[in-house]
């Protein structure tokens, strides 16, 4: 079972429906966040290291599998996700994540039932809380990003009030950033 103060960092969730909005930063721009989010009254709900392993979808499956490993495991949070739907510029998933005891084991269920990773990536992810709405600045190989997730009908306001602007927003999974990076 993972601690308590990682589970504080990352709550996993039951079925949902998974409202974001992502931008691409810079360092100079999170320490800016930072402080915007301060002025609003957000809580720094804590920071960690992630190694997200992807898998390609089998038999035309139209859900995602990932292994999220928080600060080096062993425990680790299996997420599925549906396929992305977009309002305007915010990214629309269903998702439905569980604890695991043990990554590697987990990951060697799933390579036993058929599942290949199709991309691995690592990522320092930093959270902070307001209304309850998540903004994370997070820091990988490829790029710095900030997203924004909550209702979906208030994330494209507080998105504002932090200075960035939802017409700005990627589309793109850390996925599919990832793979681009590494070609």
């Amino acid at each position: 079972m993972l601690q308590a103060p990682r589970l504080e960092r990352h709550r996993p969730r039951a079925h949902s429906d998974e409202a974001e909005l992502k931008f691409r930063t810079s360092q100079a721009e999170h320490a800016s966040l930072r402080n915007r989010l301060r002025e609003q009254g957000a809580t720094m709900v804590g920071a960690y290291d992630e190694e997200n392993i992807r898998f390609r979808p089998v038999r035309g499956q139209q859900v995602t599998l990932r292994l999220r490993i928080l600060d080096g495991g062993p425990a680790g949070i299996l997420t599925v996700k549906g396929r992305a739907r977009f309002h305007r510029r915010v990214k629309i998933r269903e998702e439905t994540e569980v604890e695991v005891a043990d990554a590697r084991i987990a990951r060697e269920l799933l390579e036993l039932l058929g599942h290949r990773v199709a991309v691995t990536y690592h990522k320092h992810r930093e959270t902070w809380r307001i209304a309850g709405i998540d903004v994370t600045l997070d820091t990988l190989d490829f790029g710095s990003f900030c997203e924004v997730e909550g209702p979906l009908e208030e994330i494209e306001a507080l998105a504002r009030r932090l200075g960035l602007d939802p017409k700005r927003a990627l589309k793109s999974s850390y996925s599919d950033l990832a793979k681009a990076h590494a070609s």
